[in-house]
């Protein structure tokens, strides 16, 4: 069925539920479990869901060469189909978006909705500045890494809602959570540019855009909703964890357009 050649699907993946098909795409340094743990069981309550892991994180190796995001995207398109999904809605978070944009643009005829969050089309100046420190911090200091990553991430009501003890121990699991693939997510997130892809998106497409963000601005977000056909944009008043701050809004969200869009 597919214009392109599947590559063998080799990366680890979760599979879970039944239905019609979603597959998942996660952010930068994260894993399938890390971005959509809150969320997994909702999705898979009417949907089946399958997200597969970067190199590097969760049980996928570590990559010895640059990632590409052709090959991300293949590979979770061969994933989805190895499971038996011929057609299927992509939800991409932050770095995933790209990969889902990517997927659907590599293959068009099996992605049928795209649900695109906190997400980004290129990188912008601040991205430009905020990815090679994430890249270093992954390398040498997992502890001040965390410690950016909490401050960068969180949205500004949620960062003062917390206490100090509860500030330490989001830094504290941020750390421990940190994938070993880290430096090559960030090195990619450096490259991505899906700017050329967007206009030839055939999938009804949701965007959702984060609104406390400060990784990937309200403008990229706009940009993405702006220049896709079918799209809309709705927000959330999260910063970039919809997951942390408002999951079962992200997951209506999701679920909803999902739901509207099955084939």
């Amino acid at each position: 069925m597919s214009a392109r050649t599947l590559p063998e699907a080799t990366f680890a993946r979760t599979v879970l539920g039944s239905g019609p098909g979603l597959a998942l795409a996660h952010g930068a340094g994260s894993s399938i479990e890390q971005t959509y743990g809150p969320i997994l069981e909702g999705l898979a309550a009417h949907h089946k869901v399958v997200g597969v892991d970067y190199p590097g994180s969760g049980e996928t190796p570590r990559s010895p060469t640059p990632l590409s995001l052709d090959d991300l995207a293949d590979q979770l398109v061969a994933a989805a189909v190895a499971e038996g999904l011929e057609t299927f809605a992509v939800s991409g978070y932050s770095l995933g978006g790209p990969v889902a944009v990517r997927a659907a643009a590599r293959h068009p005829e099996r992605v049928t909705a795209l649900v695109l969050t906190a997400t980004l089309p290129h990188h912008d100046n601040r991205l430009a500045l905020a990815l090679p420190i994430w890249r270093k911090l992954a390398e040498t200091d997992h502890e001040l890494l965390a410690q950016f990553l909490v401050m960068m991430a969180m949205g500004a009501d949620a960062l003062d809602a917390v206490s100090q003890e509860q500030l330490e121990q989001a830094v504290g699991f941020t750390a421990a959570g940190i994938a070993e693939g880290t430096p090559e997510h960030a090195e990619l997130a450096a490259r991505v540019d899906v700017r050329d892809d967007l206009a030839g998106i055939q999938a009804s497409t949701l965007v959702i855009s984060t609104t406390q963000d400060w990784f990937t601005s309200t403008r990229l977000h706009h940009q993405i909703a702006d220049t896709i056909p079918s799209a809309r944009l709705v927000e959330i008043p999260t910063g970039h964890l919809p997951m942390v701050e408002r999951p079962e809004e992200w997951l209506g969200l999701i679920s909803d357009f999902v739901d509207q869009h099955s084939v």
